[in-house]
């Protein structure tokens, strides 16, 4: 039986490629804005960029080959098919590993504000960074391991791209990073809600310290709030494939299998989103750039972050 599906049975491809190509410039005004204007490089932004690229390339490489390979055969070879997969695990285990980043920035933001500039400086934010990606890329060689040794071992037919994944090993990773990130963020929430109480009740101090200290408190307080925002979508984007984890060894490639997968694959394009609706200097930014005021002598430096829209 053919493996290429009547046309009336395919994914509307041309709105699909649509939405591809206003994600796509979404990512990359990301991208330039966080490189491109000082008041931005702050180590909160700085995993907002690691997640950024890693979206970006989610939405550059995998969206549209597991969009093709719904309605069209693998014709680039098993090696190829087994390489490609290394990708996804790549790009999905490092979004994984920057929400948990992310929580622990959050954490010690609002939970040790004192220690927080000595603790999570740029550095130490890069250092992080660096690792995560490189061991989301060796867990996707040991999660695929049985399939780069023996490319095409689990194809029932020419033109099939399809990989065996132990749904248990899949499983502990994520159960760990879903296990962190809500206890961080409990904890997180806890201490929020009695920060805003303590400051509802104290509302009528005037001094000039206590006032900048209350607007530091309130930037902290929206930076995780609207992270928050971006944690909660993504556990809605992924648990539904990982629960379907439970069920045991997965069938990559299979048509079930194919749509858990662009499920995980839209939360990375749901997060520009989110940006846009939070966070008040995003706008202000995509201002910058779309009017090319980027472009001007000295833009780098452009007042884009006000204290209280961090």
């Amino acid at each position: 039986m053919s493996s290429v599906r009547p046309l009336r049975d395919m994914i509307p491809h041309t709105l699909c490629v649509q939405a591809h190509f206003i994600f796509l410039l979404l990512f990359l005004i990301i991208l330039l804005m966080c490189c491109g204007f000082r008041q931005l490089h702050s180590p909160t932004n700085l995993l907002l960029l690691s997640l950024a690229v890693s979206d970006f390339f989610v939405g550059f490489l995998l969206i549209p080959f597991t969009i093709f390979m719904t309605g069209f055969c693998w014709v680039l070879g098993d090696l190829m098919c087994a390489l490609y997969y290394l990708i996804p695990y790549t790009l999905v285990y490092t979004s994984a590993l920057n929400m948990v980043l992310v929580s622990v920035d959050r954490y010690v933001a609002i939970c040790d504000p004192m220690h927080y500039s000595t603790r999570i400086t740029d550095k130490v934010i890069s250092i992080t960074v660096c690792l995560c990606w490189i061991f989301a890329f060796f867990y996707g060689i040991f999660i695929s391991y049985d399939h780069l040794k023996q490319p095409g071992r689990y194809n029932s037919c020419y033109g099939e791209c399809v990989v065996e994944v132990v749904g248990e090993e899949d499983l502990v990773a994520f159960t760990s990073c879903i296990t962190v990130i809500t206890a961080l963020y409990m904890r997180v929430f806890v201490v929020a809600v009695s920060q805003a109480r303590a400051m509802r009740s104290h509302v009528t101090t005037v001094t000039v310290q206590y006032s900048m200290t209350l607007m530091m408190k309130k930037s902290e307080l929206k930076a995780a709030r609207t992270l928050g925002v971006v944690v909660v979508a993504f556990l809605i984007c992924y648990c539904p494939y990982f629960i379907f984890c439970l069920t045991g060894n997965i069938l990559v490639g299979s048509p079930t299998e194919t749509f858990m997968s662009l499920l995980v694959y839209f939360n990375s394009c749901l997060n520009p989103v989110i940006y846009a609706f939070f966070y008040p200097w995003f706008r202000k930014a995509v201002k910058h750039i779309v009017t090319l005021q980027i472009l001007q002598p000295g833009s780098s430096g452009a007042n884009v972050l006000h204290i209280s829209d961090s």
